[in-house]
């Protein structure tokens, strides 16, 4: 009697369940061990699962969309050895018998009789039968899925089984193969189409007999490779223009290349073509660095790095913007126009510009404007100025601003948080960044643990910080670790703007000119210093309200600073 082997997912890591987005075999098929079987996918990799034994495929036990674990039955087959004995037996031999006399080639034409034959019986039949149409087979829940690749051309020759289109749905990707072989005739399906089950995908005439001779050796590398399902002669064959005229509002319209052959989109799972449509990536032009040159979502994010970071190496605006889909950057000769004084950016201006402008793109920026009156403030300041005049260290605004803003953190600890993947990382320190201005460029020194700090005390760093910055000498690790940063234009002018977020962090605070206005105190218009405060947010984090109710905080803490205390 023959025994079924079960094949299991074996140790996967820390995972504790992971989506199977591939099903690489089918019942019938004959597999040898090691063979990749399935193909599973976690919020950080994909992986293929291989068999721990060879033999016929007699049931599958998952499907694209289930979720498996360690241990989890996926297939069950029946072991090579014993498929040779049940093969032998009806031919009147022992099972020992047979194991002696059976050629080695025998082991391939049983694997073959169970899938190879009907699909020749079907070529054979298709060959005298004229035309025969390929339809969509039970696809599961979804009602309709999108076409997102289209892997074989009119003039191809296919095999049964053989993987004609690539469907999507919302939650995952899967491939559909031929019912028959033959010579394509008519494809009825174009990328970004909807398709339900009995759909007709395309209409295949005759068997390889039929096909013209050159195409034979196409068909047969299509066969064994169906990525690769792309012969000279059917490029021909298929109008590339009918890509282009779904500039409609596909959800793959980005996906696509007008120049790209049947078959070539790129590999990538559901959830990393998802993440490129929201960023408008073209992931034809992204290089895969998973399995089978699968494309992660980490390689979606170092192609739009490298993209935000062009411009530091051609300097501002020199960025190429069809890297990013987008009209290149014009080239003019300023020199037509007058004179001209061309000087390179600073080191400093070439970081912090691609860094500004990542965080630009990335970042869901929205900007809170509030006043503060810090009337009462700036007449302590003063004050403590005058008193400590011998002792050179200078009180500033920013100071007073850096130890409000440490309560604030305290208060609204998701304005003391980073963004890491789909967590959300709460720091249970306060760092506070300020920006200073150099003669090089902008950057921004980091006061550490701030909430420890007096008021004097940070005085003293920051004014120790700034000559560092000025002077060229300030380190790496001065700048480093910021929970939230102060841009304080006080000093300057203007009345509100907005600042960039200083990634990973999610909050920054813009300072503008403080200024004498009238305000009403219930009887009269009374002369009260203002200070214009400008909180640019990440609203991936950060609601409007919540916004709203730190800039207030603020306020109130300007307005009478013997509230820290409380």
């Amino acid at each position: 009697m023959s025994k079924l082997v079960e094949i299991k997912v074996p140790d996967i890591g820390d995972f504790k369940e992971v989506e199977v987005i591939e099903v690489l075999v089918a019942a019938g098929d004959t597999i040898k061990a090691e063979q990749s079987l399935i193909t599973v996918e976690s919020d950080k990799a994909s992986m293929e699962i291989p068999a721990s034994a060879g033999g016929v495929v007699k049931s599958v036990k998952v499907k694209v969309g289930d979720k498996v674990a360690e241990g989890t039955v996926i297939f069950e087959i029946e072991a090579a050895d014993e498929q040779k004995d049940s093969a032998a037996a009806p031919a009147g031999e022992s099972k020992s018998a047979a194991a002696e006399s059976k050629p080695a080639e025998s082991k391939s034409d049983e694997a073959k009789s169970d899938k190879a034959a009907p699909a020749a019986d079907k070529g054979e039949s298709q060959q005298s039968g004229g035309p025969s149409e390929i339809a969509v087979p039970d696809i599961g829940d979804f009602k309709e899925v999108e076409v997102i690749e289209v892997m074989v051309a009119v003039g191809d020759t296919i095999k049964a089984e053989q993987s004609l289109i690539t469907v999507e749905s919302d939650k995952a990707s899967m491939e559909i193969p031929a019912s028959a072989g033959g010579v394509v005739k008519e494809l009825k399906v174009k990328v970004g189409d909807k398709v339900a089950k009995g759909s007709v995908i395309a209409i295949v005439e005759g068997g390889a007999g039929e096909a013209p001779a050159p195409a034979k050796p196409a068909a047969a590398d299509q066969g064994a490779k169906p990525a690769q399902a792309a012969a000279p002669a059917s490029q021909a064959a298929t109008p590339a223009p009918e890509v282009a005229p779904t500039a409609k509002a596909s959800p793959t319209a980005v996906l696509e290349d007008p120049n790209l052959k049947p078959g070539q989109l790129p590999h990538a799972s559901p959830s990393v073509r998802k993440f490129a449509r929201e960023l408008g990536v073209n992931l034809s032009k992204v290089k895969g660095s998973g399995p089978k040159d699968r494309i992660t979502a980490d390689d979606v994010r170092a192609f739009v790095k490298q993209a935000l970071a062009a411009p530091a190496a051609s300097g501002a605006g020199g960025a190429d913007g069809a890297a990013l889909g987008l009209l290149p950057w014009p080239k003019i000769d300023f020199t037509k126009f007058g004179p001209i004084d061309a000087k390179p950016l600073s080191r400093i201006k070439k970081i912090s510009g691609a860094n500004l402008h990542r965080n630009w793109v990335m970042i869901p920026h929205v900007t809170n404007n509030d006043e503060a009156d810090i009337t009462d403030l700036e007449a302590l300041r003063v004050t403590l100025n005058n008193e400590n005049e011998k002792s050179g260290v200078k009180v500033t605004m920013l100071a007073f601003l850096i130890k409000a803003v440490v309560a604030g953190l305290k208060k609204f600890p998701e304005f003391n948080a980073s963004l890491d993947g789909d967590q959300l990382i709460y720091k249970q320190y306060y760092h506070i960044g300020f920006a200073a201005d150099t003669p090089n460029g902008l950057v921004v020194p980091v006061i550490r643990d701030a909430d420890k700090k007096g008021i004097l005390e940070i005085a003293k760093e920051m004014g120790e910080l700034s000559k560092k910055a000025r002077d060229g000498k300030i380190s790496p690790a001065d700048m480093q670790g910021g929970c939230f940063s102060i841009s304080s234009l006080g000093g300057i002018g203007g009345t509100h703007f907005t600042p960039i977020i200083n990634a990973p962090e999610v909050a920054i605070l813009g300072v503008s000119r403080s200024a004498h206005k009238p305000v009403w105190d219930g009887k009269q218009f009374v002369p009260r210093l203002i200070v214009p405060l400008s909180l640019s947010y990440d609203h991936r984090v950060i609601d409007g309200a919540a916004a709203a109710r730190f800039n207030a905080y603020l306020g109130q803490l300007l307005a009478d600073f013997r509230r820290i205390a409380l």
